[in-house]
């Protein structure tokens, strides 16, 4: 369960970093300060919400991390005048929400409300599709070719067509593929492949 009580702060800025936390303290907030993602993978909450500095990197990295775990917290992303397309790269990544660095107090109070709110359902959909995006990762880009073919509704037949390759050659690959991304039978490929966003 997400907790307004703690927050990990990622900025590899020390002065910054400093006076973020001395910011959020003063609300009440215990602040646990990270230099780097790696320093806080090594010292992983089992609650919380997560402060990171957004330098292109950190919140993909960290999306893909509680892929791997299986394990939640939600995300904002912060940095000094960002632009907007920054801002949405964050969004879709997996970031909750997002503020501007100086922070503005109101601004604050009001990310880290929604960002509480937003958690448990959020986090449901960003893991499962973080999960997802790890399992079709495995593949080779024929084997997610044939995926998204599947997921499309197309038959073995039709996709040979589509791809120009035979009908043999289509059901090697689906074997593999259905072998590599952990997946029993075809509904779960598809699932994994939607969660993905494979589907067309």
């Amino acid at each position: 369960m997400f907790s307004l009580n703690f927050l990990a702060l990622i900025d590899g800025d020390t002065l910054r970093r400093a006076a973020i936390s001395h910011a959020l303290s003063s609300r009440g907030i215990h602040v646990e300060p990270f230099e780097s993602i790696a320093e806080l993978i090594d010292h992983w909450p089992r609650s919380g919400l997560i402060l990171a500095y957004d330098d292109g990197r950190a919140i993909p990295a960290l999306i893909e991390h509680m892929g791997g775990r299986g394990d939640w917290l939600p995300v904002i992303g912060f940095a000094a005048h960002p632009n907007p397309k920054r801002i949405v790269d964050a969004i879709l990544a997996g970031a909750v929400d997002y503020l501007a660095w100086p922070f503005d107090d109101a601004e604050l109070a009001e990310t880290l409300k929604t960002a509480s709110e937003r958690a448990d359902g959020a986090g449901n959909v960003k893991l499962r599709e973080a999960r997802a995006r790890s399992r079709v990762d495995r593949l080779t880009r024929r084997e997610r070719e044939v995926l998204s073919c599947v997921a499309n509704g197309l038959s073995s037949r039709m996709i040979g067509e589509k791809l120009a390759i035979s009908h043999r050659t289509v059901e090697i690959h689906r074997a593999n593929m259905l072998t590599k991304i952990g997946a029993h039978h075809t509904s779960e490929a598809i699932r994994v492949a939607i969660e993905a966003s494979l589907v067309e």
